[in-house]
């Protein structure tokens, strides 16, 4: 495969709508990867980074993915599940045994994962506090979230609170006794040879990070123990944000979807196994809405729909919906999204792969709307 196995005028097509959406002013720029069977035949950057329209994106821009940054979490508590460092099926409670407390205690890592803990979806425990540390936010999780329903019964998609139990752990069964930013780099980031990958910004990269431009979109301050600004996590050089606070390029999270259509393996490199993949993108929360979707969708006046979560990605699922994954991608197309900017996924019939990168938040349904567009353009080009 290759540039064949795409139209050309409708790749031409592609950049013409995300340059007609820029000029617009719905968004200041993105970069897009777009490939198929491993083969890249779109690899752009358009626009800017800033309304003032002063920053040129790259291909190298570095973009804060906000809940992308859930996605590396998930591939290293599945493979944690693989090493046997515990299950599925493990309680949350026996790994982190100060979360106590009924129902909460009967959640499972698969609860974590699919965001049917019974928790609800809080954005924070506690306003004006910087959440950058993981230890201080897994101690304010476990003290003031607690469940309201029985585990598995509700979808509520959870900003923060599943993933920093995840990563704690991650932190309490590694046998190195490594904090999580150390697991991160040395079980993902440098085997994928993702480079420009991080949690937080480090300085060698401050010249090419795209600073968020929030545009009212996010509703709390993001604070960091580095800086005194109101969303100070995202140009901090250092977090445990286990749930939003990474930095990465295109070009990287392209490495890393492409691991997820390899099943399990890029190159030479095996994170995970074939069988876990197929696993993960399957949906394993029925007809369950997403709450917090559910509320954008009757906002936006259309029908609410299922949550289609995976173990820890969403998937397109079955039914035509509204959906940042596309209506023309097939039902295992998998993937994650972060804070109306930020999506990639992969299509494992079609064998796609897409990052889309962008600079200027949308609200939420705008932005499913956004993704959605793009998402079927790429699916018109295939051949």
């Amino acid at each position: 495969m290759g540039q064949q196995s795409f139209a050309p005028d409708r790749l031409v097509r592609f950049c013409e709508v995300v340059e007609r959406d820029v000029e617009s002013g719905l968004y200041h720029g993105g970069a897009f990867r777009i490939a198929r069977g491993g083969r890249t035949v779109l690899d752009v950057a358009i626009g800017f980074g800033d309304a003032e329209r002063t920053v040129p994106l790259r291909t190298d821009s570095v973009f804060s993915v906000f809940s992308v940054t859930k996605a590396f979490v998930n591939v290293l508590v599945l493979r944690a599940v693989e090493q046997g460092l515990f299950g599925l099926t493990t309680k949350m409670a026996d790994l982190v045994p100060e979360f106590t407390g009924a129902p909460r205690d009967r959640a499972t890592v698969l609860h974590f994962l699919t965001h049917t803990t019974g928790m609800p979806g809080v954005w924070e425990p506690k306003p004006g506090v910087p959440w950058d540390r993981l230890d201080e936010t897994v101690a304010a999780v476990c003290d003031l979230v607690h469940g309201t329903s029985e585990p598995g019964t509700r979808c509520d998609y959870a900003p923060m609170a599943n993933h920093a139990l995840l990563a704690a752990a991650l932190v309490r069964t590694d046998p190195q006794g490594r904090a999580v930013a150390e697991i991160l780099r040395q079980d993902l980031f440098e085997p994928l040879r993702m480079s420009d990958t991080h949690l937080g910004v480090p300085a060698a990269a401050k010249h090419r990070h795209v600073v968020p431009d929030m545009r009212g979109v996010i509703p709390i301050r993001v604070l960091s123990h580095e800086n005194e600004d109101d969303f100070g996590l995202f140009t901090a050089e250092h977090n445990e944000s286990v749930w939003a606070g990474a930095s990465s390029t295109s070009a990287d999270l392209f490495r890393f979807a492409e691991m997820l259509r390899g099943e399990g393996t890029v190159d030479d490199v095996r994170i995970l196994s074939p069988r876990t993949v197929r696993l993960a993108r399957q949906v394993w929360t029925e007809d369950l809405p997403n709450e917090l979707y559910k509320a954008v969708a009757l906002r936006a006046g259309y029908p609410a729909p299922p949550a289609y979560m995976g173990l820890g990605f969403n998937v397109r699922g079955p039914r035509i919906v509204n959906h940042q994954l596309g209506t023309l991608t097939t039902p295992e197309t998998f993937g994650n999204y972060g804070a109306g900017s930020m999506v990639f996924w992969i299509d494992p019939a079609l064998d796609i792969t897409f990052v889309g990168m962008t600079a200027g938040l949308l609200p939420q349904a705008r932005n499913i709307e956004r993704f959605e567009r793009l998402a079927d353009i790429v699916v018109g080009a295939a051949l």
